[in-house]
């Protein structure tokens, strides 16, 4: 029962952690977009680069 005394602290130590770092990435725009990235899979450039440079 002495392992009580630390565990449950620590629990809220973890728990308030956990807290901060989904409120910041709230706050910090990381789940602003999250359907752009599996577009941005399927619209993928397939054409080849165009070459600019003058063929001598």
């Amino acid at each position: 029962m002495d392992i009580l005394i630390l565990l449950i602290p620590l629990s809220l130590v973890v728990v308030g952690i956990i807290a901060w770092v989904m409120l910041w990435a709230a706050r910090s725009g990381q789940f602003d977009d999250l359907e752009g990235p599996g577009h941005s899979v399927i619209m993928d450039d397939d054409s080849p680069p165009k070459d600019d440079a003058p063929r001598s």
